[in-house]
């Protein structure tokens, strides 16, 4: 039996049972609301047919929820670092079901823009990557942090999987509306996490703190050190170019896919077969971690992604072909956060987690709002996607050379006042 003053990593430690509840709970929450989010792509053809605003019109309420789940983040983090985690993913998952559910009553682009853009991605980003991330990493070992955020990762793979099939099918059966509002009520399922994932890291870390001898740093002084340090811009430019491939492919391939004169169910299924073995990718990664250099993991990634559009690009446009893409963006498209995860807490610790990687999340959705709004104004304009595909060529490629100067190693703290 522990102590009161006994930290909750050491507990849980003993405790291998109450460890992989919490993992599964991260897991099935991060499921859930990604899971909703990365198929919203399925409705926007319907949502244009039904309000007549047009492409890109609606692209702007998708881009601007790619933009508002990332700036939500750093704010989340640091509300969890300080009040606990449950609270925020409660209200997290509550926003994300009632902007689900109402948005098939929106008529106008400021109406799309307030359920997709501000509820749903604003409750997505409470009870997202940055705050359930951080919510395991103070429950596990060092040494098996990569392996956790591999866990939580996949669970967001695993809805994408999931939920697009579940999706594809209420729309036949009830209509796009009907099927929207189902998803909404689905969300719901994530609420029993809220529970398993109370707790806050300040406690914990202020703890540690004490025992070495160092100062606990304050948010303002842990954003100021974080921004001062190149390698944290290194890797919130390179997270950029991840928004950007990851947010063009979850809005538009289906888009592409239909442009391409194939079946609509092709696009569902390339959906699903990015979630499927972005579950593989997020696993494998997540178990590199720790045995690789994590800034060479990501240059690798990035540099996977750039080469595998560009084959797609000069590759005949057939379902076999547009699956097996789908498969090769499915192992690079979210395996990035695990190293990316690990690199803040190896370089910042686990202290005010939640918040700095809430901040790299808000670079990597920057970009999420330029893949999603370019790749409607640019089909728009010329009635082709090949122009963003080039641009995603050219910023994989340099997200992979920007890694490299990355360093791995903890940052000093300062010793504690005597």
């Amino acid at each position: 039996m522990t102590n009161n003053l006994t930290p909750p990593s050491v507990a849980r430690t003993a405790a291998p049972l109450a460890l992989w509840l919490a993992l599964l709970a991260a897991a099935g929450a991060f499921a859930l609301t990604m899971g909703t989010r990365q198929t919203m792509g399925l409705f926007l053809s319907a949502l244009n047919t039904s309000t007549g605003l047009g492409i890109g019109s609606i692209s702007l309420a998708f881009a601007f929820g790619q933009l508002w789940w990332g700036l939500t983040q750093p704010f989340a983090g640091a509300v969890a670092d300080r009040i606990g985690a449950g609270r925020v993913i409660l209200l997290g998952v509550a926003l994300v079901a009632l902007g689900t559910f109402i948005t098939p009553y929106m008529t106008s682009t400021a109406g799309l823009i307030f359920a997709i853009g501000v509820l749903a991605a604003g409750g997505a980003g409470m009870a997202g990557p940055s705050v359930l991330m951080a919510a395991t990493a103070r429950l596990v070992p060092v040494s098996q942090r990569g392996l956790a955020s591999g866990v939580v990762n996949a669970g967001g793979s695993f809805g994408q999987f999931v939920m697009a099939p579940i999706a594809i099918s209420l729309i036949a059966a009830v209509g796009w509306a009907g099927a929207m509002q189902w998803l909404g009520v689905l969300v719901l399922l994530a609420l029993p996490a809220a529970w398993v994932l109370k707790g806050n890291s300040n406690a914990l870390a202020a703890q540690a703190a004490a025992a070495s001898g160092q100062k606990a740093l304050t948010a303002r002084e842990a954003i100021a050190q974080a921004l001062a340090t190149p390698s944290y811009r290194y890797l919130a430019l390179g997270f950029l170019v991840c928004g950007f491939h990851v947010a063009f492919l979850a809005t538009h391939l289906p888009g592409v896919i239909a442009a391409c004169g194939l079946a609509p169910e092709v696009g569902g299924w390339a959906l699903a077969v990015i979630g499927l073995f972005n579950i593989v990718g997020s696993l494998t990664m997540g178990w590199a971690v720790g045995r690789w250099r994590m800034k060479s993991l990501l240059s690798l990634l990035y540099a996977t992604r750039g080469v595998a559009v560009l084959v797609f690009l000069l590759a005949p446009k057939t379902p076999a072909v547009v699956l097996v893409f789908a498969a090769v963006m499915g192992v690079t498209f979210l395996s990035t956060v695990p190293p990316t995860a690990g690199l803040v807490a190896k370089m910042f610790g686990t202290a005010n987690m939640a918040m700095l990687f809430g901040v790299v999340m808000l670079s990597h959705q920057v970009g999420g709002f330029l893949g999603a709004y370019l790749g409607g104004s640019v089909f728009q304009a010329t009635g082709s996607y090949d122009w963003v595909w080039y641009i995603d060529i050219v910023l994989a490629l340099g997200a992979a050379l920007v890694h490299l100067p990355i360093r791995e190693a903890p940052l000093a703290r300062p010793a504690a006042a005597a």
